[in-house]
């Protein structure tokens, strides 16, 4: 029967219940996805725990985070979701008439491979439908492991923390110092990193890496961030402060390499050595890639090595 698993007391009921408190990381959020009352929910939970025999997730405050036991089912759940989703893809009946192939991506490394790889995807597979999120790492590590992207553009991480995901070195990345083309330091050829402290800076937000590749560079040389910077994410905000003021922008090579290739924002002459970071294509290790995910990767590999090309 499609409701039941062969062999089990687990139903596909419990599976979607599960998979979706995971991702949600909230039971009343999994409920109105699910279109549940929390009760219901929480009753399911607790039917699969003790089918189990084990506590899957911890409740408290910050929501329903998984356990030990809980992350190790989770990819096995997702396998099972997935597969039923395939095997009911070829039923014409309830056929899905478009794919989405769901990207994670820092905001650091979209804006400079997914342009260029959503066009040669969209060549290639124009019936697909894209479904990009962006975010810190960390955010898209715990996406990747609750199954809700297919693969993401990230950086390296510590084993622990990419425990079930496959990560492929693409290339190494520089932090750059940008400003505006026509900044006081845009034209000199001797700037100093004490120099660049006299004016406003913006880095990226505390726990991430170009933020403690920033302050690293700078306690190289005895000095360290001031209090007063201005700290976003934000790739689009970046352009518009530097390109308005005479901020300086402690950022990502990649991010920039249009603006500074068409001149729009200039690099400072400060060297910046051992602030590279590795960037690669992250995915769980034991999914099934689907054919256009698949595709996306290849054409971003290719885009990748294009880039080492050019350096």
């Amino acid at each position: 029967m499609l409701d039941t698993l062969a062999g089990s007391r687990i139903r596909l009921r419990h599976i979607h219940c599960f998979v979706a408190v995971a991702q949600e990381r909230s039971i009343g959020k999994a409920a109105e996805r699910l279109r549940l009352t929390q009760p219901a929910v929480s009753k399911t939970l607790a039917e699969l725990e003790d089918i189990l025999g084990a506590r899957l997730f911890e409740r408290g405050r910050s929501g329903a985070q998984l356990t030990r036991e809980g992350e190790l089912f989770l990819s096995r759940a997702i396998a099972v979701r997935e597969a039923l989703e395939a095997a009911l893809s070829v039923v014409g009946s309830v056929a899905t008439p478009t794919e989405t192939l769901r990207i994670g991506a820092l905001p650091t490394l979209a804006p400079d491979l997914l342009p260029p790889a959503l066009q040669a995807l969209r060549r290639q597979r124009p019936e697909t439908r894209v479904l990009v999120r962006t975010g810190t790492n960390t955010a898209l590590l715990e996406m990747l492991k609750a199954g809700t992207l297919d693969f993401a553009l990230g950086r390296m991480a510590e084993p622990a923390d990419t425990a079930g995901l496959a990560f492929e070195l693409l290339y190494v990345e520089p932090l750059v110092l940008v400003t505006r083309p026509g900044h006081p330091l845009a034209t000199s050829a001797d700037v100093s990193l004490t120099d660049v402290l006299r004016y406003p800076l913006l880095v990226s937000v505390r726990g991430t890496t170009p933020r403690h590749n920033a302050e690293s560079l700078l306690q190289a040389r005895g000095l360290r961030l001031p209090d007063n910077c201005t700290e976003t994410l934000s790739v689009s905000v970046g352009r518009l402060l530097v390109k308005q003021s005479d901020t300086v922008w402690f950022v990502s090579a990649g991010a920039v390499r249009d603006d500074l290739e068409a001149g729009l924002l200039a690099a400072l002459r400060v060297p910046t050595e051992g602030t590279e970071e590795p960037v690669g294509l992250l995915h769980r290790s034991e999914a099934e890639l689907s054919g256009t995910a698949r595709v996306c990767m290849n054409i971003v590999r290719q885009l990748a090595e294009h880039r080492r090309a050019m350096r």
